[in-house]
């Protein structure tokens, strides 16, 4: 590396990003760290920024590749945290406007942003996920443990209808037959 090592943060460094979070550090670039945050996936910030808290400092490797290292903490971060990959828009949607007019033209009606509505709908869908992880790994019997997940199984169900708005197939809701895996 050709920066000073005594600035640099290593892969596993905990820190608190003003905006993001939570999050840690699972990839070095050359200009940025790649940092897995709890609510907002996996964003790059650049070496020079100086604004977040750093909570655990681990120092830097030169010369020394941690690829599978940092692979292996990216599925560990990625399957117990929940973090994992950006959910994206589907294109046709991005600038758009959701407008909700009530059947009464007295009443005033409600416009908001897509992009606003879709990080919604990305948060309860990241809520349901974590309800379902603490289900899994909670005292319940294995009885109750399946009543809970057939109610998530429906919830699920019931946001299929917002799977128009994903940019990709892989990332919409599924009801009844969706694999959960652990």
């Amino acid at each position: 590396m050709s920066d000073s090592l005594e600035n640099l943060l290593g892969v596993g460094s905990r820190v608190k990003h003003p905006a993001y979070g939570d999050g840690v550090i699972i990839r070095l670039q050359k200009a940025a760290y790649e940092v897995s945050f709890m609510l907002y996936g996996i964003k790059p910030v650049g070496k020079t920024f100086t604004e977040w808290e750093v909570v655990e400092r681990i120092e830097p490797f030169d010369e020394v590749s941690f690829s599978p290292i940092e692979e292996a903490l990216e599925r560990v971060l990625t399957r117990h945290m929940d973090i994992g990959k950006v959910i994206s828009l589907g294109d046709k949607w991005k600038g758009g406007t959701l407008s909700l007019q009530p059947e009464d033209e007295n009443l005033q009606a409600k416009e908001m942003p897509v992009e606003t509505f879709f990080n919604k709908i990305i948060m309860i869908r990241d809520r349901v996920r974590v309800m379902e992880q603490r289900i899994n790994s909670s005292n319940l019997t294995e009885e109750e443990k399946v009543n809970l997940q057939q109610y998530i199984t429906r919830i699920y169900g019931s946001l299929t209808s917002f799977n128009v708005l994903f940019k990709y197939k892989d990332d919409h809701f599924k009801g009844a037959g969706r694999k959960i895996d652990y």
